[in-house]
């Protein structure tokens, strides 16, 4: 029997019909209850939600190609959004990214080495010899690099440049392009992959990122919504809720089924207003 979840706006409602939740999405995936976290009919609703209340997701943090590799270079791997953001704008404010003065290495370490202002705090950043060496080495480059036609055109030539893995690459790509042909795994995706079936025990980012890709690109065609915004909404929801997180890694811990924890439901619908 058809599902319909009823999204609840300011001026009306808007029902959304999905097949039956025993269905089957695609090998392996099974369209789960709409209220129950964190099914793939969840998300679908996720997404279309954030369409209608008129908060579509939004990506680009850079002006330029070089400002937006800085800035995917910048974050991830550990170090803290506000953090990563806090930097790439104090760089970009001392002219760090214009072309063609381009810092040196040991300039660039040394701001990255200078306390960030993160509202009443004071924080260092992280690995500020590193991503030193590796803005030096690719900012020349992407001054000059050529024009892209897509997404993961501009994520492989990326990926030549040192420091820059699969995730930065794609992050950088969707980010410049609105690209949907690439897609950004971090743990939070790779969670969710996993709780809902979509991606094997064994295979892991590091050593399988592109087998993965594959597959989540195949779960939003599946679902019929844009890659880009099926990646956004599940890092946003993920890591703005400890408690979302918590019962992700509750159930992969114990092989739980999907929805059989009691505030799965809860925490659903308190996400968006269904009836």
């Amino acid at each position: 029997m058809t599902q319909t979840a009823t999204i609840l706006t300011r001026t009306g409602a808007i029902q959304l019909e999905m097949p039956p939740s025993d269905n089957l999405l695609m090998a392996g995936v099974q369209w789960g209850a709409y209220e129950a976290f964190p099914t793939p009919a969840y998300w679908h609703c996720q997404v279309i939600a954030r369409r209608l209340f008129g908060r579509p997701a939004t990506y680009k943090l850079g002006r330029t190609l070089a400002e937006e590799v800085a800035a995917c270079l910048l974050g991830g791997h550990g170090i803290p959004a506000t953090v990563g953001l806090a930097a790439f704008e104090k760089l970009r404010n001392l002219g760090a990214f214009h072309n063609p003065i381009i810092p040196s290495e040991k300039q660039i370490e040394a701001w990255l080495r200078e306390p960030l202002q993160i509202g009443e705090r004071k924080v260092r950043y992280r690995f500020a010899g590193q991503k030193a060496r590796y803005l030096a080495a690719a900012l020349p480059a992407v001054h000059s690099a050529p024009e892209f036609s897509t997404g993961r055109k501009l994520r492989d030539w990326l990926l030549k440049l040192p420091g820059i893995g699969p995730k930065t690459a794609s992050w950088a790509a969707r980010n410049w392009m609105d690209a949907d042909d690439v897609a950004i795994l971090d743990i939070h995706i790779m969670r969710i992959g996993q709780a809902i079936g979509l991606f094997p025990r064994n295979l892991t980012i590091e050593r399988h990122y592109f087998d993965l890709e594959n597959q989540f690109l195949q779960l939003s065609q599946a679902l019929d919504v844009r890659a880009s915004e099926l990646d956004a909404v599940i890092w946003y929801e993920m890591a703005t809720s400890p408690a979302i997180a918590r019962i992700v890694i509750k159930q992969l811990k114990e092989t739980l089924p999907l929805a059989t924890d009691p505030h799965t439901k809860k925490i659903a619908q308190s996400r968006l207003q269904y009836t």
